[in-house]
């Protein structure tokens, strides 16, 4: 028997006013992987990972993590979302915000700091979090999520505006976490961060156009990249 995925996805089906935005998707998230999420702006990306995490209203299908549904209370302190903006009070200093998100959770300033050296952030632990830069903001939130020790973490686009270096090193990060079995969902519309997941789901217009291993998609569709694969599959579609 297969293990039980840390993800399962069936038939999600989700409106915006009367426009459909996910057209029924399915999907199985393999705990202790990596998987990317990938499309253009307005694909649905967000919209999807909103309902992973229990935020978002659902027309239709199902949506289950860690084996209760999206949301359920018992979930909280297992998973742990990254919105694109970062999700941190500027009047607070680096290790003040990652201490407050510990103690909802009842962990202490001992986890806090270590949450915050893990991110690189141990030197700017004192500094306020408005007088951030956007990577140091990025950190500083990745940390406050990190601070629960989640067994699921969604990220929405968290690579969106780094220098390569910072981009770089969240990505071990995330390769690290991974590795120590937490299960990683990453939304990103960069191609070429699509090589460091274990598992790619490519969106267009509300549809999973491919659900496999970057090796995998490549072959099928007789192309040296991602994004060339990437465009192999929309010209099919157009076409029928």
């Amino acid at each position: 028997m297969p293990p039980t995925p840390a993800v399962a996805v069936t038939d999600l089906v989700v409106d915006r006013g009367k426009r459909p935005v996910l057209k029924g998707v399915s999907t199985a998230i393999a705990a202790g992987t990596v998987t990317g999420l990938l499309g253009p702006s307005g694909s649905g990306k967000t919209t999807f990972i909103r309902a992973v995490v229990g935020t978002q209203k659902v027309k239709g299908g199902t949506v289950t993590v860690l084996g209760e549904p999206a949301g359920a209370k018992p979930l909280r302190g297992r998973v742990a979302y990254v919105t694109q903006d970062a999700s941190i009070y500027r009047d607070l200093s680096v290790k003040a915000n990652v201490a407050y998100f510990a103690a909802l959770y009842g962990r202490g300033r001992r986890e806090a700091m270590r949450a915050v050296e893990s991110v690189g952030m141990g030197d700017h632990a004192d500094k306020l979090a408005g007088n951030l830069s956007g990577g140091q903001k990025t950190r500083t939130s990745l940390a406050c999520a990190l601070v629960i020790e989640p067994e699921v973490l969604v990220l929405d686009e968290p690579t969106v505006g780094l220098d390569p270096v910072i981009r770089e090193e969240l990505w071990d990060r995330f390769r690290a976490l991974a590795e120590g079995g937490a299960t990683l969902l990453v939304s990103s519309h960069v191609m070429d961060e699509a090589d460091r997941c274990d598992r790619l789901l490519l969106l267009r217009e509300g549809r999973f156009i491919a659900d496999d291993t970057p090796a995998d998609l490549r072959a099928a569709t007789g192309t040296a990249n991602l994004e060339a694969a990437f465009l192999h599959l929309i010209r099919e579609l157009e076409a029928n």
